[in-house]
């Protein structure tokens, strides 16, 4: 009984840690993606997003790139790309780009897994567009898509916004639609999150390295070369465990980093971190959206590709000696709460997340903004907020286990 509440404790105590490591990330990046959503217009990206050449995936994987990296905010935004003119094939890469090529999912990652991840992630997110691509032309579902946009309603009226960019960032106005997103953004992961890094913290407590062993086969702690049936075994095993810990990009970087901790392959952990647009949630959003047909399309067209990635990804990897050697004990073990640059950049991105709650619900509280979202379902959302003040109770019970027992 006393090993368990040590254990407990020891949980609780990890996941503090490892959010208290990536605060001023998830504050920097949201920070960034709320002006670029409040300062560069959606009318602006789906205008030049309507062909279906290079030239639109390209901008489609840069407007992805500079948006928010919230799956449910990508589903909602490219929806609105595609039912207002811009190409299937330019959604598609938006949608990848804004979940796999943000700045924010980079720097959690350098964080927690090391630059080696975060090259591959960004690497992997452009294979991921590539691959879906090339399908979509060797398929060329053109009735699928046709059935797509008409299932749609149809376009809504932009109210054209003719000022420079130079004026927008002297409005007032805009910088409180900036605190509002800012809020908006940590509104939508802030249960994904807490689920995500207190799930983290159990599994570095608690769960023993012959789960991961049995899980994604011939694993094992300092196991770095892998055939080619055991990485593709892993690659189709890493979304099927991030459906079981459905819990965002974000959420699972810490679980990934202690993936890779307990010998799962670099393809296996990739896959993992890729899987966040191939769960159950996001395939029943894509069907309300498109209908049933489209949306397994997509989920064939996801899945397919990522497994392409981390394939492709962990062999350029290793033929270049790029496969990192690192384990969880670094993270797990970590002295999270130094007095050191981190300690610093949270206190610094506190006093700015307080600056833009400030602007945005009472300074300038009546500036109304509105960004459309992927509608989830009820039941999903209050399972998740219940989890999550659940998670609340074990973090809090955890901690004063931590230093009294």
């Amino acid at each position: 009984m006393n090993q368990f509440l040590n254990e407990w404790g020891e949980a609780a105590y990890t996941t503090f840690g490892f959010f208290w490591m990536a605060l001023w990330a998830f504050a920097l990046g949201y920070l960034i993606s709320s002006m670029i959503q409040v300062f560069v217009t959606e009318k602006r990206m789906q205008d030049m997003m309507g062909d279906k050449g290079g030239k639109s995936v390209l901008l489609g994987t840069f407007f992805g790139f500079i948006s928010s990296s919230c799956s449910f905010s990508a589903l909602a935004t490219s929806k609105s790309l595609f039912k207002k003119g811009a190409s299937f094939v330019s959604s598609i890469a938006f949608l990848l780009a804004s979940t796999n090529l943000v700045i924010e999912l980079g720097i959690v990652i350098s964080i927690f897994l090391g630059w080696q991840f975060v090259v591959g992630e960004y690497v992997g997110g452009i294979i991921l567009i590539l691959s879906s691509w090339l399908l979509i032309r060797i398929i060329n579902p053109k009735k699928l898509i046709r059935k797509a946009r008409e299932r749609l309603e149809g376009p809504s009226e932009y109210h054209a916004d003719k000022k420079s960019l130079t004026e927008k960032i002297k409005s007032h106005e805009n910088w409180a639609k900036v605190g509002k997103q800012y809020g908006m953004e940590w509104k939508m992961v802030w249960k994904d999150v807490t689920v995500g890094f207190t799930i983290a913290g159990i599994v570095a407590a608690f769960v023993p390295d012959s789960f991961f062993q049995t899980l994604f086969i011939n694993t094992g702690e300092g196991q770095r070369s892998f055939g080619f049936f055991t990485l593709l075994e892993h690659v189709i095993v890493g979304p099927f465990a991030a459906f079981l810990t459905f819990i965002g990009s974000m959420g699972n970087i810490p679980l990934a980093a202690l993936l890779y901790g307990k010998g799962v392959s670099f393809a296996g952990v990739m896959a993992f971190i890729f899987s966040d647009l191939v769960v159950f949630p996001v395939l029943r959003i894509n069907a309300k959206y498109y209908g049933w047909k489209m949306s397994l399309f997509i989920l064939f067209l996801l899945f397919t590709s990522l497994i392409a990635a981390s394939l492709l990804l962990h062999y350029g990897f290793d033929l270049f000696g790029l496969i990192p050697q690192g384990t969880d004990k670094g993270i797990a073990n970590k002295e999270y709460f130094a007095i050191d640059y981190t300690f610093f950049l949270n206190l610094a991105f506190v006093f700015l997340s307080g600056l833009m709650v400030y602007f945005g619900h009472y300074k300038w509280k009546s500036v109304k903004h509105h960004k459309e979202m992927a509608q989830k379902s009820p039941l999903l959302e209050k399972i998740l907020k219940w989890t999550a003040l659940v998670c609340y109770v074990w973090l809090a019970v955890g901690i004063v286990l931590k230093f009294t027992v």
